[in-house]
């Protein structure tokens, strides 16, 4: 089949026409932005590229099928033409990967507000070292295992990320209602995507709705600490594992501890040791990904005693890039890239920084981006999670024109909020000038600092110019 991605260069959408690609399909696609380093994966897969979208070139490639990513909406001229002819048949990313791939596979399905990402590289990663080849589909760059996608054999399971955000602008379904959830994984729930969810109640429902599509020989792997997912309920149609520090969980995280040299903490299935952790991720966030991970694989391959599965690969677990990613390392400074666009992310990412790197100054810049940070919505809750910095950086408000100025994000109330905590607070009406006053402070410290760059886009670039900008400071080397 012909399969032409409309959006391809988005890291789902990347990986999915790659899937397409392994899978036997010719596939093309188009995208505004077609830069490496997608444009050059699929480039290398025989994959053709088209810049922009236009009518009349979709019309001349006739695919078989057309794939819309959700980042797409009408006033797009090839979804006005295909709208308007019906000559071409179309679908969603989260549709097409249930048709040609999830409709037949035993598939373990990572769901949550954070860690998705991560916690689905640790599936797929587990099940690898302990001599499987799943199939996987990772909304990111991991660097175990080593890239982010494969189609696995057919008889192992499939591992996807699980997201909750729409399907297309004609699909307003959450995503992994598409995903055939065998194992389905709920590692955390709280308010997010303020665009297309009401409350809580919202993001509660169609969760709820998930759980009700696995079958009763499956499972869901569930955050036992995390109030939010307990109010689901008892889910009495299939089994259900909880995991967390609390007691009461069948399987817990006992004794976690962080310091320099990384972390620690200890596995109970059910009362019995299951393994001794030590590994360089940080955070009992990551702990929790890895044990969610471990048991829903663990489940997969040995339903009877998913304990049986081996953990000690855990200790060359490398991460994905763009989750707390070390840029640059020296005694004098640590520069690290995170995705954390969510106050929650924020506050658990600094505070393992503060057990990490102590004695650092700790230098936090945030760009509000995403369609909820950009807002007021969880305003105190980002308050909150800054301060726990000594100095903060907000870049300027992401497409602040589309809001109502009483909608937008308040710079200044953090930045007076920031200042009765004794944080220094800075901003700037440009990433360019935001730079400049980073690049300024960290040189004007005498002890170590850590500089956090937390966002879910480019942050204009500045990331990459600050960690150059280190270079040519003797004092940071």
């Amino acid at each position: 089949m012909r399969i032409y991605f409309m959006g391809i260069c988005g890291t789902a959408m990347g990986n999915a026409a790659l899937l397409a690609r392994a899978a036997g399909h010719e596939v093309l696609g188009s995208d505004t932005g077609v830069y490496p380093p997608m444009s050059t994966v699929l480039a290398e897969a025989g994959i053709a590229l088209h810049e922009g979208y236009d009518a009349a070139r979709l019309a001349q490639l006739a695919p078989e099928l057309v794939v819309i990513g959700n980042a797409l909406s009408r006033g797009n001229p090839e979804i006005e033409w295909l709208l308007e002819t019906r000559s071409l048949a179309y679908t969603s990313l989260p549709a097409l990967l249930h048709d040609m791939v999830l409709a037949g596979r035993a598939n373990l399905v990572v769901c949550g507000t954070h860690g998705k990402t991560t916690t689905t590289a640790l599936a797929a990663f587990l099940l690898r070292a302990n001599g499987r080849d799943p199939g996987f589909l990772i909304g990111g760059v991991p660097q175990d295992p080593p890239s982010g996608n494969h189609l696995g054999t057919e008889t192992d399971p499939f591992v996807i990320e699980g997201d909750e955000y729409d399907s297309a602008f004609f699909d307003k379904r959450s995503k992994f209602i598409h995903y055939a959830p065998h194992i389905a994984v709920l590692n955390n729930l709280e308010f997010d995507h303020a665009d297309i969810f009401r409350d809580l109640a919202d993001v509660q429902r169609t969760f709820s709705h998930l759980t009700r599509i696995v079958p009763r020989h499956g499972w869901i792997v569930l955050n036992g600490d995390d109030a939010n997912l307990r109010a689901l309920g008892p889910l009495g149609w299939t089994r259900v594992v909880r995991v967390g520090v609390d007691e009461g969980n069948d399987l817990r995280i006992v004794g976690f501890s962080e310091a320099a040299d990384g972390a620690r903490f200890s596995l109970y299935w059910r009362g019995r040791l299951w393994a001794e952790v030590q590994w360089l991720q940080p955070g009992l966030f990551n702990a929790r990904n890895a044990a969610v991970a471990a048991i829903a694989a663990g489940l997969a391959i040995f339903p009877d005693d998913p304990a049986r599965l081996k953990l000690g690969a855990l200790a060359d677990f490398r991460g994905v890039r763009r989750r707390q990613e070390l840029l640059a390392n020296s005694a004098q400074l640590k520069v690290i890239e995170d995705f954390g666009h969510h106050p929650t992310a924020l506050a658990e990412t600094l505070q393992s920084f503060r057990s990490r790197f102590p004695g650092h100054v700790i230098h936090a810049a945030f760009e509000p981006r995403s369609n909820t940070s950009r807002t007021k919505v969880m305003q105190a809750a980002f308050m909150r999670a800054l301060a726990l910095a000594d100095e903060v950086y907000l870049g300027p408000i992401d497409r602040a024109e589309k809001l109502k100025p009483e909608e937008r994000f308040d710079v200044e109330g953090l930045m007076q909020f920031l200042e009765t905590q004794g944080v220094h607070g800075h901003t700037a009406p440009t990433n360019a000038a935001l730079l400049e006053t980073i690049v300024a402070n960290t040189k004007a410290e005498e002890k170590p600092q850590l500089v956090v760059f937390f966002t879910n886009g480019s942050f204009g670039g500045i990331i990459g110019q600050y960690v150059a900008a280190t270079r040519l400071n003797p004092r940071s080397g």
